[in-house]
């Protein structure tokens, strides 16, 4: 995409009213059958009292749910710091912009800290090699090396070439931590780097100019700390998938050009970037809706599963609100601009995604707490050591100690430690169903409180069909009741008849042939098929002709919240059929699963009080938020991060990624949208919830390698740091360099067997 398309599409998102504020919310579970065929001209309604009969008649519905519009954690946004995401002017980001910002912006992950760590790792182990050939390792000559006259100038000129190509990242890293006064890996390596480099270069001077006693160099530890942290981090991004620029998925929902309509009516076709509040536009079928606007003329099936995550069509008709980047349907339709610049609906998901984010990446890892840690101990001990040493000895052995702890406390392993086992782990779950898209989410998934589930899409199925057919006559066979049902439905095309159509039509059913069909208002349908008096009708109908459905047959719809219309023959009950959005069948398991290891599940959803409640009994949830518009998931969460919980969200739309960035782990299923699962730490690809219990394993184990790496990694330092500045000294030890190498270079070997060994058990 261009540098231009990228930056109207970005640009004209429209408003809407406070994040979706004015959509109503709709629940089919309550929908009269016989009432929408009688009703169909009204404009607003509240779908959460109506019941199958009730669909009938207002076919035509203006408010439909929109609450289940979320999605995103843009990751490419993760790792910019130092900038004030509220007041940026994100319609003027280019894609060239965006995708600058992916590479040049560093914070707390440094996975992806400046430069490109594949080049600068193969470009710098070229140079790294003349000098550990060259040099010795810490004053000791090793068997392989050797010299010949000038080669300590070669040896200089490829160090400080390496110093400034390959230590570039590691010194702007620190340069971005000490600005934020957080110091963490970065600022330890760049210490090691820049003390092993001068001192390094003092040595060299010393030696060949001052003539005075011989001062051993760093060259050795510089070459081979710059390679192996550049290793680290070329495995570590190598092994968690590049995030993807979110902001250009959804500015991708909208098209390049649109039909603009003057006031003498004519069509024009204009850029996006042209329209104006107020501008009448023409949106014909199969066209995606350049901006939120109000249909001024025209009917028609909406396709929003771009935006909510759900494939049902959403009937629309004039006065309906539409938003930009859904999908027109069978009809052409003209809509008013309700406005453009940054008030749209998927501006503000993107605003939602980009604080939310902004927030979540304070959090540091492990490594990065250890460094901190280790960076102030090494420079205390440092510093100290140089006092105390001046004091009792003389400046060059003051120096000497000082240097000596810096270059020791320098962070091999530590360096290897995350990174091996992030690729480790990466590798074990994609065999697992697992795409981890944020380094940190397997540290952040230890020790969770709660997981809440967006219900549509997670929980069910995410479509409104028919999850149930009943004969209850012992007269008629399944094909000749299906058929009937078609004979009457074949004519609608409200959600319910598409359901039962599409039913018939997998069932290889040809519907029969119907007579004189009408609706019956507050009812439902009633025709003459076959010489019978064929009708389909509500519960309230039902219990009107006192007729009565054996309890076996209903429970199970009824406890996940389905319509139940039912089928009438000369007034005989011959039989039922079940709507509804299914739950999905390894749901339940999953919930309680999850209960079983501590962690309490949590459902939020945008339908009513008692379609919630139905499904989260039917599961075993507990807690449950019902009738949340699109930023009232994002709230939930902040409300719980906010008291110290620790939560997992897990969704599948647009507007589910607002809270997928704020959540502590962010997990998208992945069926849902492309901004979602750009949003999300962690992405179902076999969009199995059960995977989410693989994924808390592997976080479990994941954790348990990386402490003992960090503990293999740092122990080395605990116990050489000390001896380095020489507190041993008075009792004739003092750490010899050579052997602070070998133990070094051992602690390195021995995080890389322990990353190897990290595996989870499977059913």
């Amino acid at each position: 995409m261009s540098e231009k398309l990228a930056k109207q599409r970005a640009k004209e998102t429209t408003p809407r009213k406070s994040n979706g504020q004015e959509m109503a919310e709709m629940d089919h579970s309550k929908m009269n059958h016989g009432d929408m065929h009688h009703q169909e001209e009204m404009a607003e309604m509240d779908h959460s009292k109506m019941n199958h009969g009730d669909m009938h008649h207002q076919e035509d519905m203006a408010e439909m749910d929109h609450s289940k519009m979320n999605h995103n954690d843009m990751h490419h946004h993760e790792d910019m710091s130092g900038m004030d995401h509220s007041k940026m002017d994100h319609s003027q980001m280019t894609h060239h912009d965006m995708n600058h910002m992916d590479h040049d912006m560093g914070g707390m992950d440094h996975s992806m800290h400046m430069g490109n760590f594949k080049q600068k790792f193969w470009l710098s182990l070229v140079l790294a090699i003349p000098i550990i050939f060259l040099s010795p390792m810490m004053g000791i000559d090793l068997p392989f090396q050797f010299t010949f006259p000038g080669s300590d100038w070669v040896v200089l000129i490829l160090a400080t070439v390496l110093f400034c190509y390959g230590g570039q990242p590691f010194l702007a890293g620190a340069k971005m931590e000490l600005k934020q006064k957080s110091p963490a890996m970065m600022t330890l390596i760049a210490m090691g780097i820049t003390v092993s480099y001068l001192y390094s270069l003092y040595a060299f001077v010393a030696n060949h100019f001052l003539h005075g006693a011989h001062v051993m160099d760093f060259f050795w530890e510089l070459a081979t700390l710059i390679v192996i942290m550049l290793l680290g981090h070329w495995i570590e991004m190598s092994a968690v998938s590049n995030a993807s620029n979110a902001l250009q998925k959804l500015a991708e929902l909208l098209p390049d050009t649109v039909i603009r309509l003057t006031k003498e009516g004519k069509e024009e076709k204009v850029s996006l970037q042209e329209v104006q509040a107020a501008d009448h536009l023409l949106v014909r079928a199969g066209d995606k809706m350049p901006t939120d606007g109000v249909i001024e003329e025209g009917t028609t099936t909406v396709d929003e599963s771009a935006i909510t995550g759900e494939s049902r069509g959403v009937k629309k008709q004039v006065g309906d609100k539409v938003i930009g980047g859904s999908v027109n349907g069978n009809g052409t339709i003209r809509i008013q601009v309700t406005g453009t610049g940054e008030t749209g609906y998927l501006a503000k998901v993107m605003e939602m995604v980009r604080r939310a984010q902004s927030e979540k990446s304070q959090l540091e890892s492990l490594a990065d707490k250890v460094a901190k840690w280790l960076f102030y101990v090494a420079l205390a001990v440092g510093v100290l050591a140089f006092i105390i040493w001046l004091l009792v000895a003389d400046l060059p052995t003051a120096m000497d100690r000082m240097v000596t702890v810096f270059v020791i406390a320098c962070p091999h392993a530590l360096g290897l430690a995350i990174p091996l086992v992030v690729a480790r782990s990466t590798s074990i779950a994609a065999k697992n169903g697992l795409l981890l898209k944020n380094r940190n989410a397997l540290e952040n998934a230890h020790d969770l409180d709660m997981v809440l589930l967006d219900k549509t899409g997670t929980l069910t199925a995410g479509t409104f069909a028919v999850t149930g057919f009943e004969n209850l006559s012992t007269t008629y066979n399944d094909e000749k009741l299906l058929s009937w049902l078609g004979a009457l439905e074949a004519s609608a095309n409200h959600p319910i008849a598409t359901g039962i159509m599409k039913y018939i039509k997998e069932q290889k059913v040809q519907p029969a042939t119907a007579e004189n069909v009408k609706n019956i208002s507050g009812v439902g349908l009633a025709g003459g098929v076959d010489g019978k008096s064929i009708k389909i009708v509500n519960e309230k109908e039902l219990q009107r002709l006192t007729l009565q459905v054996p309890t076996a047959k209903i429970t199970r719809y009824q406890e996940q919240g389905n319509t139940i219309s039912y089928l009438l023959a000369d007034d005989d009950l011959v039989a039922l059929i079940a709507l509804g959005d299914q739950i999905k069948p390894n749901a339940k398991a999953f919930i309680k699963a999850l209960q079983d290891r501590g962690i309490e599940p949590v459902m939020l959803t945008g339908d009513n009080q008692h379609a919630a409640s139905a499904v989260a009994n039917y599961l075993g949830v507990t807690r449950f938020h019902a009738e949340l518009l699109p930023d009232g998931k994002e709230t939930v969460i902040a409300d719980l991060t906010k008291a110290g919980k620790r939560v997992a969200m897990v969704g599948d739309g647009i507007n589910d990624a607002p809270s997928l960035a704020r959540a502590t782990v962010g997990i998208a299923i992945g069926a849902g949208t492309d901004v979602a699962i750009d949003s999300a730490d962690v992405v179902l690809t076999n969009s199995n919830p059960e995977d989410i219990l693989h994924f808390l394993d592997l976080a479990q184990q994941t954790r348990k390698k990386m402490i003992q790496n960090l503990w293999w990694g740092a122990g080395y330092n605990i116990f050489a740091i000390p001896l380095a500045a020489g507190i041993l000294a008075p009792i004739g030890i003092v750490l010899n360099p050579a052997v602070g190498a070998i133990l070094m270079s051992l602690s390195t070997v021995i995080v890389a067997i322990n990353a190897l060994t990290l595996k989870i058990k499977r059913d």
